[in-house]
């Protein structure tokens, strides 16, 4: 067998576009404070769960970035998108990269503090 997995996102001639993630609710409604809490527990601990810390580098910059930056970043990275809102996200490797919602939008319900 080849290394299909290396040129996943390019096999179809369509790279897949980042966008948006679709409007979410929290089972809780949420402050600010308590989704950036959320949010750095996620990341401090998603390299455990295996892929490369490069990658996962990548995706929080590529989460916390505009789309057009976001995209640049998965592009350079050699990120192969699955879900086009960087939910399920795989690497060159084949790693499965997955990402809840709370790290790409802001649930609906959320709470403006102040």
């Amino acid at each position: 067998m080849g290394c299909a997995g290396s040129s996943q996102s390019k096999a179809d001639g369509a790279v897949k576009k980042i966008r948006k993630p679709k409007p979410w609710k929290h089972p809780q409604p949420l402050t600010k404070s308590q989704l950036m809490q959320l949010r750095d527990e996620f990341w401090d601990t998603a390299p455990h769960y295996g892929g490369r810390k490069e990658i996962w580098d990548a995706l929080r910059a590529a989460a916390e970035a505009d789309i057009a930056l976001a995209q640049a970043i998965v592009d350079s990275a050699g990120v192969i998108i699955q879900n086009a809102d960087l939910t399920i996200c795989y690497d060159e490797r084949g790693a499965k990269y997955e990402l809840p919602k709370y790290v790409l939008s802001e649930p609906t319900n959320l709470i403006r503090e102040g």
